[in-house]
């Protein structure tokens, strides 16, 4: 999404933009000389675009946290972003782009060889991660809050649910149910996980809390989050919400 999405900034006036996937086997040469990775079979997500290009000192500098060429309209953690899930996935993003003729970006992910768990397993490992503990989830975008409180709903959790910390404090004050877990993205607007969590423990204590987020971690290091606390990367499976909220439930 983060691809296209800069694809599209750079064809303001119209373009052409061309999304492919291919299967690439790699040797053990090509893999370490290339691309640094492990030998095997990769996907290939290719992105191009015939828009605006970029120059060399652009492209050195594409993939550091909060760089930007969009000036105050650019956050500049799109490719960070890119970049951490390709790493953390043990695969390689590689860029090609000229000034006034367009930019190709190339994500090599390994495939897998382990076989994917059937309906019936899936079912039952949801049962198993079942719960009736009450859950503020504090998350800024619409679509990953919905998820989440679809998914934690059907496990028998109840669900507080707010836009950003405000929302989540003003939800705390109203409601009559203790609070077991706050669950939380860790960059919102206004107030971060973090600080949430540090104002919800001066009344509540006791509480538990996981935080979330899509960004990658050197940009979540930033915010004040580190390896002592408990925490999930986005994007996450239904059945990988599930294990980690009953996981850090059950922490004495």
């Amino acid at each position: 999404m983060n691809l296209i999405v800069n694809a599209q900034d750079a064809i303001p006036d119209g373009g052409k933009l061309t999304m492919s996937t291919s299967l690439r086997d790699l040797d053990e040469a090509a893999a370490v000389k290339l691309f640094d990775v492990e030998a095997g079979q990769y996907a290939v997500i290719e992105v191009t675009d015939t828009g605006r290009g970029m120059d060399e000192a652009t492209l050195e500098r594409i993939f550091e946290p909060f760089f930007s060429t969009k000036s105050q309209q650019g956050t500049g953690l799109g490719l960070a972003t890119v970049f951490g899930i390709v790493k953390q996935h043990g695969g390689h993003i590689w860029v090609y782009s000229e000034l006034d003729k367009g930019t190709t970006f190339k994500v090599y992910l390994p495939v897998t060889g382990e076989e994917v768990l059937d309906k019936s397993e899936t079912r039952s490992r949801h049962q198993e991660l079942r719960g009736s503990e009450t859950i503020l989830l504090a998350e800024d975008s619409g679509v990953v809050r919905d998820l989440a409180v679809r998914v934690l709903e059907r496990q028998g959790y109840s669900v507080l649910a707010a836009a950003d910390g405000i929302e989540s404090l003003k939800l705390l004050e109203t409601s009559d149910d203790p609070i077991d877990l706050l669950l939380s993205d860790v960059i919102m607007p206004g107030m971060n996980g973090k600080e949430l969590h540090v104002k919800i423990a001066e009344k509540h204590p006791d509480v538990k809390v996981l935080f979330m987020s899509g960004y990658t971690d050197e940009v979540v290091g930033r915010s004040g989050i580190d390896g002592r606390v408990s925490f999930i990367q986005k994007p996450f499976t239904p059945l990988t919400l599930a294990a980690k909220v009953r996981e850090v439930l059950d922490e004495k």
